[in-house]
């Protein structure tokens, strides 16, 4: 009996410590968790692939609290699949009880993407930063660095793009301001009714140009890319970075100009460029738009929506923020987005799917469960 009864102890035990349920699949919009059984907290972000795992770097969101406000960082998690995820902590902290940082607590820090360099064998983070309090007015580039891939990050410092600099495509009539607009501010949230009046590359040509919403590119030569809108989001421009990654090289363009298109996100496709984003509608979704172009600088050709099916005109009721190259497997790529969920942003589930091509252009079809076989058919 005493034998018995110590089985039935030990099998309680065994039962209260068994690991997290492993997923061997992608459920689009569900709860997603991880190792400690807590929803997955990496919103607006991205995936680097170092050393045969995956890292997903998002912002960390807490509950109740409405908005895009930051208050702990960046967080990172690791998975060797895809599937599972394990919670590696936090990345880049928020700075608290320091009013004059510029991450101070409070301030708003989003869509942070890591790229790795090899060169200096550094860890690079990119984000969207505005000061604490500006309301959208900052519009700047943040950049941290890291010895090791789930950090710390060490934050370096922030600052507008190419200030002193003209894009490629700068056409002579843009690079002058009509006396009317030279000291008019926007507010940050609102968009300009005269975008083409006011010439926003020559208003913020000495100051630097705005940036929001963004993502990191690195392409087939080690070159890597920053994508982010600008111009009080009415256009997007493409930074080369300096080879360490930690600045802007002054070489850039502007694409989709007057298009007022956000959420960036990019891959590289047998030669070819592909782009997804939103339209800038806030946090109700919108008709995702595609282009294609042969060259990073353009031009590039708009593909339209790439939704198809039901809720095609809302992307599923999300945004993009990420596509990643399926490594080991040809052509195979993921496009990943967020549902915001603004009242409690914790809750914000992610919509994962592949990404076909068909017809010359790229498609995305609603799948409510699907695995990395897809790519095999």
């Amino acid at each position: 009996m005493r034998y018995i009864f110590l089985l039935a102890v030990l099998f309680t035990l065994m039962s209260c410590t068994s690991p997290q349920q492993k997923y061997t699949s992608f459920t689009p919009g569900e709860l997603w968790l991880d190792n400690n059984g807590v929803h997955i907290n990496a919103h607006g972000g991205g995936i680097l692939y170092h050393n045969k795992t995956y890292y997903w770097f998002g912002e960390h969101k807490i509950e109740g609290r409405r908005g895009n406000a930051a208050w702990v960082g960046v967080h990172v998690y690791s998975s060797k699949d895809l599937y599972n995820w394990k919670d590696e902590g936090i990345a880049l902290s928020v700075v608290k009880g320091d009013s004059t940082h510029d991450i101070q607590e409070g301030c708003v820090l989003e869509r942070p993407k890591v790229i790795y360099n090899e060169k200096n064998r550094k860890f690079v983070m990119w984000f969207h930063l505005e000061f604490k309090d500006t309301h959208y007015r900052t519009a700047r580039s943040g950049v941290a660095v890291a010895d090791r891939v789930t950090g710390p990050y060490t934050y370096i410092e922030s600052f507008r793009p190419n200030a002193g600099f003209w894009p490629k495509n700068i056409e002579p009539q843009q690079m002058t301001v009509p006396d009317k607009f030279k000291d008019h501010d926007y507010s940050g949230g609102s968009l300009p009714g005269e975008v083409d009046e006011v010439n926003i590359i020559a208003r913020d040509f000495e100051g630097g140009q705005m940036a929001r919403d963004q993502t990191l590119f690195v392409d087939d030569d080690g070159a890597a890319y920053h994508l982010y809108a600008s111009e009080e989001n009415a256009t997007l421009q493409i930074s080369k970075l300096t080879d360490d990654y930690l600045k802007y090289s002054g070489e850039y363009c502007r694409v989709f100009q007057g298009r007022f298109m956000e959420a960036p996100a990019i891959f590289k496709h047998e030669g070819k460029y592909y782009f997804i984003g939103s339209g800038c509608t806030g946090w109700a979704p919108n008709a995702a738009r595609s282009a294609v172009a042969e060259s990073i600088w353009g031009p590039w050709q708009e593909l339209g929506n790439p939704c198809v099916g039901e809720d095609s005109d809302v992307t599923f009721h999300s945004q993009s923020t990420f596509i990643l190259p399926v490594p080991g497997k040809e052509g195979a790529f993921i496009f990943m987005a967020d549902r915001w969920t603004p009242d409690n942003a914790i809750d914000g589930r992610y919509i994962w799917l592949p990404i076909l091509f068909r017809n010359d252009r790229i498609e995305l079809e609603w799948l409510g469960e699907w695995d990395l076989h897809v790519f095999e058919n």
